[in-house]
């Protein structure tokens, strides 16, 4: 009996949805990526630009992050014509804290670099996460706002821990939870993720809310064109032995782009030599 009834299972097996035989982690990390655009379309990106806005009651604030292959990152903060700097070349984290009286450019710690480091990774921490030195788990099932999701665990090779909550039919990121541990105390941060849209055959979400300890801030990405640049200027903007009297991205020649376009741009092109 048992020899007839095998062949059914197996057929029966074959015939579920994805999203139902999908348990490995493996298996479900495939299918996130799959959804996004696709392993050769994501590796194909060279730079990414995203500018958002911010807006809680009265405040108003503006935020750009620039990114380039391979592992560069520049991160900016904009509220009254001033911009907090936070950037990382490859090799070493640097910013420029105005809010602080700090005006000049300044290495981070080791600690404070940690986040930039994984904001710097171009393709996000799933893709080759064994390569990366990252380990991942599924964590069985959980719902972000009534949508089924499954649970992945990633334990980064810096200690730190991300759940990432993808939709069990799209399996696009509806949700992560990040746990970093700065100066030895664990902080807690929440991300959702909503709105895809595809841009050049990938998929990003243009609503994002972050927050902890049950506070939620919305972000809108703007939409806009996709733009080019000299490469060597695109360049220097993240060493920081090229800041000397450089204005931020967002306030000074590349202002008209952002503020008149106020869009998401992205670039897919051949790497700069």
């Amino acid at each position: 009996m048992f020899r007839t009834v095998l062949p059914i299972i197996v057929i029966a097996a074959a015939l579920l949805p994805v999203s139902v035989r999908a348990q490995s982690v493996d298996d479900v990390i495939a299918n996130n990526i799959k959804a996004r655009g696709g392993l050769e379309k994501i590796k194909a990106v060279r730079s990414v630009r995203t500018t958002s806005k911010l807006t809680v009651g009265s405040f108003r604030a503006a935020y750009v992050q620039e990114n380039k292959r391979a592992d560069r990152v520049r991160e900016e903060a904009i509220i009254q014509g001033m911009a907090q700097v936070q950037a990382y070349d490859g090799k070493i984290g640097w910013q420029i804290s105005p809010f602080s009286g700090r005006r000049d450019p300044e290495r981070m710690s080791q600690d404070d670099t940690k986040t930039l480091l994984i904001d710097a990774d171009i393709d996000g921490p799933l893709v080759d996460y064994q390569q990366k030195g990252h380990k991942a788990e599924l964590a069985g099932h959980d719902s972000v706002e009534g949508t089924d999701c499954y649970k992945v665990k990633l334990t980064l090779k810096n200690g730190d821990i991300r759940y990432y909550f993808l939709d069990s039919d799209s399996f696009l990121e509806l949700k992560i939870e990040n746990q970093s541990n700065i100066r030895g105390t664990v902080q807690y941060t929440e991300t959702y993720f909503g709105d895809y849209e595809k841009v050049n055959g990938i998929y990003y979400p243009f609503a994002v809310e972050t927050g902890g300890e049950g506070k939620r801030i919305a972000h809108q990405i703007c939409r806009g064109q996709s733009r080019g640049g000299r490469s060597a200027r695109r360049r220097a903007i993240f060493h920081v032995r090229h800041q000397a009297g450089r204005k931020s991205i967002a306030c000074s020649q590349m202002s008209s782009v952002f503020f008149q376009v106020a869009g998401f741009e992205f670039q897919s092109q051949s790497e700069d030599r």
